[in-house]
């Protein structure tokens, strides 16, 4: 595939490019290390064919605070089974912390409805170094788990960051999941504490989750000590410790541990698409790293900007953001809908918290571009440099609608990465001009290309995107994951040694990028990817189904097609009681991104002969895939129930 004519939207400018830390970075090697790059692409070439020469740069530029000592970079053979700095320790919240400054604030966060407020950095060490205290005196240390059920607020950060500090273990799930989601997590891990808020708003209601956090609390036994946040003004639940009791007693002074490079820092979880959510683990140093690289260079963060992307505790890009805080930068918080009162919310937020690097989903922006919104009549934006895009690819038109209707002289950064690496693979570029449609580039340290059915490397043509060098931040392995099995099964299955991330993508003539969806089953709506199982486990209790599947269709425009095929108990038709009654049962069971677009009744569910859904064969056929590239029907253990999608792709076409 040829690469076609595509607009030019955006060209930094010398200054910018001068200023930027990327050419500060370039500078720096050329002074310290004798290393003279010409361009971006000679720097990324280096950075890849190079690994442990461009992760070493890394350690002295950025001034990592560490003990110990280490003998090589990186050692190993074979991915997954490479280590980083062995030998060395060090604490993440340490990086954090050395960046106190007086003069800016740490955090500015809006809940919904309210007015913007703010958090020096003298409060947040003080509630940090409190909440740390109780930690310890619960006995928490090194290792255990600290759970959050909790909204995208101040508080959420403090207690990843006095989780941290001891060497604890962070992971968090939003409000917004229903209880099986939370327990389908959390019961894996084990944690020892768990701090939850008993409520939400959302879309101007108010959501009372006292019960959910009962019931969550009764199916972790595990659990010693539960701190509460109130929300709603409900009644107290039983043997809970209040919040703000904690937060405001006086602790002596923050302390850091300092854990091996590979020690445990966080666990996020895949969307559960074959089954329980995978518990993805990264190490301490890895994040430190790879966070340090990817927002300093690719996001061009400087002390004092302002950095902001809409996200709940559930997605990764929460964890992501809170990196904001390693480079100096202010994190900018929000806890409501992007849309309410009305869909431009983000941008009066922007306005209002004067934000410098802003960052939404795919579907946000197009969301605004259908609904015929201008911001740039109606906010002052003189403020905003950046605006991040992810979660699903944005359509050309999505770019030319930031620069038509946003700002001018923006600069877009369309990114894809994953919780797998809890960063971005591809992504901006401040010294590259913005195409429509194209994300800029390949990251630094990440050796990323297309490779075809055969295994082979392909430029200018769609291929199946895999990673084929190590980076610091891929897990260090998935919690309770005898062996690796589950680990090496999602990754390293399909071309042994080499990672498989699961997207289509196509490197252009210019080194851009261009992503065409999932390869995979996953289910990707309103660019938050959902897990197949989730919805199955919610449909599996309506009696009168018998069996069921759900896929996602990307269509033109940033649009996405998530149908439901129910087969039905003999005798049973599906009325719109029944329908209702479905959706009413996915919706309580986890969230209204679940629901599907329309629910179509079929005579069977195609299944492999090992007892599979053929979730990825069915996508393919409705995709418009030939027969034979979509499916081996002779693999299937009922093949006539693959006929019925077979008729409904043709009928489409």
């Amino acid at each position: 595939m040829a690469s076609e004519e595509v607009k030019l939207l955006w060209t930094p400018t010398e200054v910018f490019k001068e200023e930027s830390n990327l050419s500060h970075y370039m500078a720096w090697l050329a002074d310290n290390e004798g290393m003279v790059f010409e361009n971006y692409q000679q720097l990324w070439s280096w950075s890849v064919d190079k690994p442990g020469d461009f992760w070493g740069s890394l350690w002295n530029y950025f001034d990592i605070i560490f003990e110990g000592e280490y003998s090589t970079v990186l050692q190993g053979s074979k991915m997954p089974h490479y280590r980083w700095f062995q030998g060395s320790r060090l604490n993440y919240a340490e990086h954090i912390f050395r960046n106190e400054n007086d003069s800016r604030p740490a955090i500015i966060h809006k809940r919904e409805g309210k007015d913007i407020e703010q958090i020096s950095w003298k409060e947040l060490r003080s509630k940090v170094a409190a909440l740390q205290a109780f930690l310890l005196k619960s006995g928490v240390s090194a290792g255990d788990r600290v759970v959050g059920y909790l909204t995208n607020t101040p508080e959420a950060t403090i207690s990843l960051l006095a989780a941290n500090s001891i060497g604890a273990v962070w992971s968090s799930c939003s409000p917004d999941f229903g209880v099986s989601s939370v327990i389908d997590r959390f019961a894996q891990v084990s944690p020892k504490v768990l701090i939850a808020v008993n409520g939400y708003q959302y879309g101007g209601k108010v959501y009372d989750k006292t019960d959910v956090v009962k019931e969550v609390i009764s199916a972790l036994p595990t659990v010693e000590k539960v701190i509460l946040i109130d929300i709603v003004g409900a009644t107290p639940i039983e043997s809970t410790a209040p919040w703000e009791e904690i937060v405001t007693t006086a602790a002596s002074k923050l302390e850091f541990v300092r854990v091996p490079f590979e020690h445990p820092m966080w666990i996020l979880y895949s969307s559960g698409t074959t089954g329980i959510p995978k518990a993805i683990t990264h190490s301490q140093g890895g994040i430190l790293m790879e966070h340090l690289k990817y927002l300093y260079f690719h996001n061009n963060v400087k002390k004092g900007d302002r950095c902001f992307w809409y996200t709940t505790t559930g997605w990764m890009m929460w964890n992501y953001i809170q990196s904001a805080l390693l480079c100096g930068g202010t994190v900018v918080l929000y806890d409501g809908s992007p849309a309410w009162p009305s869909v431009d919310a983000l941008w009066q937020l922007a306005e209002e918290a004067k934000i410098q690097h802003l960052g939404a989903s795919a579907g946000y922006i197009i969301a605004n571009m259908k609904e015929g919104t201008t911001p740039s009549q109606r906010y002052d934006l003189s403020a905003l440099v950046s605006v991040g895009s992810t979660g699903s690819p944005l359509p050309p038109e999505g770019f030319d609608w930031i620069y038509s209707h946003l700002k001018k002289d923006v600069w877009l950064t369309s990114i894809s990465g994953g919780t797998d690496v809890c960063s971005a693979f591809v992504g901006g570029n401040p010294l590259w001009p913005v195409y429509s449609g194209e994300i800029q580039c390949r990251a630094l340290g990440c050796k990323l290309e297309a490779f075809d059915d055969m295994g082979q490397p392909v430029l200018d043509e769609v291929g199946e995107m895999v990673i084929t060098a190590p980076m610091p931040s891929m897990p260090i392995y998935f919690w309770n994951d005898a062996g690796d099995q589950r680990y090496i099964s999602s990754y390293f299955e399909l071309f042994e040694g080499i990672w498989r991330h699961g997207d289509w993508i196509r490197i252009t003539s210019r080194n851009g990028l261009v992503i065409y969806g999932r390869s995979d089953a996953t289910l990707n709506r309103g660019g938050v990817r959902i897990g197949t199982s989730e919805v199955y486990r919610a449909v599996d209790k309506i009696t009168t189904v018998e069996d069921s599947l759900i896929i996602c269709l990307e269509k033109e425009g940033g649009e996405y097609y998530m149908p439901l095929f129910v087969k039905l108990q003999k005798g049973v038709t599906l009325s719109e009681d029944l329908t209702r009654e479905i959706n009413q049962a996915i919706r309580n069971e986890y969230t209204p991104r679940h629901v599907p677009d329309e629910i179509i009744a079929v005579a069977d569910i195609p299944y492999t002969i090992s007892g599979k859904k053929t979730e990825s064969p069915v996508k393919k056929i409705l995709m418009g895939q030939p027969l034979e590239r979509a499916v081996n029907k002779d693999a299937l253990r009922n093949p006539q129930a693959m006929d019925f999608f077979i008729k409904m792709a043709r009928s489409s076409e």
